[in-house]
This record gives structure tokens, C-alpha cells and sequence, in this order.
């Protein structure tokens, strides 16, 4: 189903341009994990829609979702936080002049970065450990503007078990997933991606939807 949905998203959006093409080549050639062009059209149209003029992200790898948000803003900051400092040195060599937006590059924990920023965010990206997506909604909620934007990658496939995470959340499945349940050793990715999901369901300042796209997108919108 999703990989159906990705191959329309590919047919309907937007293209890479050159340097995410380069981008995406050594993701390949690297073996390294990013947040995938289908949810890179999504973050594009969401920073478009919020019209965005700042930025976090929990998690930026070497800037390819980043380069998504960029070409959704015409101006403004997008500020980039990575644990590995080759992939920060990295990002900077593709980030920097190709887009029209500042950079800043924060190496180190994401959550302490934020301590540095006040905000008001129009666009926040989670996509550290699913572990972290609850705490970092915690420090990051007051500096979300009203209309602004939350979105965690990773939250419905790959590495999260989804039946679990059904179970978890309460939602309806059928019979042998709660038979089920019981026996289940939930790892921790899944506990963290029903910890975050559970919150935000649970925050009446958040409307919040999942879409099936890529390893699953939760977009929380600020309402209140």
C-alpha cells in the first residue's frame, strides 16, 4: 500500500533538483538512512502551507529532508541538529548557497540546541530516536506558534512494529492482533512512537493526522 502511494506521490510532486540528486546518490551509495522523497514533497508543501520562516530539526543526517523544507520557503532559517559531526561537515557542503534560506548548524544533542532558540518555530521536524519524540514535543511545544507545525517520521513502518502500535493506542484491529498482545516484546522504537502519538492525540492544542507515507508521518497541527 505504501509503495503504491510513494509511486503516486513520485508521478504527482515535485522533483528533485540537482543537488538532491547528488544528496540521495550518497545516501545510496552510503547505506545511510533519510526521510525518503515522498516524505520530502510533504515537508516541501507543509513548510509552503506555514509559510515557514524558522525551522528545528530533531535529527538532520547530512540536510536532505532540510533541503526539502528549503525549497518550501522563500526566506527564513532552517536550524539543523546531527550527533555525527562528518554528517553536520556534510550537510553544510550541500546546504550551504544552494537555497534561499540560512543555515545554522548545531552539532550535538537536539535537545539541548533548542535551549538556544527561542522560537516561535512555523515547522518542526522530529526525527531523532522515536524514544526522544515525546520528551522534544515537551521542549519544544511553547516555542510552536499557533498554525505551526509539527511533523515525526517513522511512526507507522520499518523499524516501529505496527500491529503493536495499534494495540498500544487502543485503536480497533482484528482479533488475533490483541490474542496477540500479551506475548509481545515491544522494542523500544514502537514504545516511543506510542508514547509521542499518545501525547499529541492527548493535547487538545494539537489536530493531529497520520499519512501512510514512506515509514509513516504524524503532522500535528497547533491550534490553540
Amino acid at each position: 500500500m505504501m509503495q503504491a502511494i510513494d509511486a503516486l506521490l513520485e508521478a504527482v510532486g515535485p522533483t528533485h533538483d540537482d543537488r538532491q540528486s547528488t544528496m540521495l546518490e550518497h545516501a545510496v551509495a552510503e547505506g545511510f538512512p533519510t526521510v525518503g522523497p515522498g516524505a520530502g514533497r510533504v515537508l516541501r508543501l507543509l513548510a509552503r502551507l506555514a509559510d515557514a520562516r524558522e525551522v528545528f530539526e530533531f535529527g538532520s543526517g547530512f540536510g536532505y529532508s532540510a533541503s526539502w523544507l528549503a525549497r518550501g520557503m522563500s526566506d527564513g532559517r532552517i536550524v539543523l541538529t546531527e550527533y555525527d559531526e562528518d554528517e553536520l561537515a556534510l550537510a553544510r557542503e550541500f546546504l550551504d548557497d544552494a537555497y534561499d534560506v540560512t543555515f545554522a548548524f548545531e552539532s550535538g544533542d537536539a535537545m539541548a540546541a533548542v535551549e538556544r532558540y527561542d522560537g516561535p518555530f512555523d515547522v518542526v521536524l522530529l526525527d531523532h530516536e522515536a524514544a526522544r519524540y515525546a520528551p522534544a514535543l515537551a521542549r519544544v511545544r511553547s516555542k510552536l506558534r499557533p498554525g505551526g507545525v509539527v511533523v515525526a517520521d517513522n511512526v507507522a513502518s520499518g523499524p516501529v512494529d505496527t500491529e503493536a502500535l495499534v494495540a498500544m493506542l487502543g485503536a480497533e484491529s482484528d482479533p488475533e492482533t490483541h490474542r496477540r498482545e500479551a506475548s509481545w516484546d515491544v522494542d523500544t522504537t514502537t514504545e516511543g512512537a506510542a508514547a509521542y502519538l499518545g501525547l499529541v492525540r492527548a493535547d487538545p492544542g494539537f489536530e493531529t493526522t497520520l499519512l501512510p507515507v514512506e515509514e509513516g508521518l504524524a503532522v500535528s497541527v497547533r491550534v490553540e
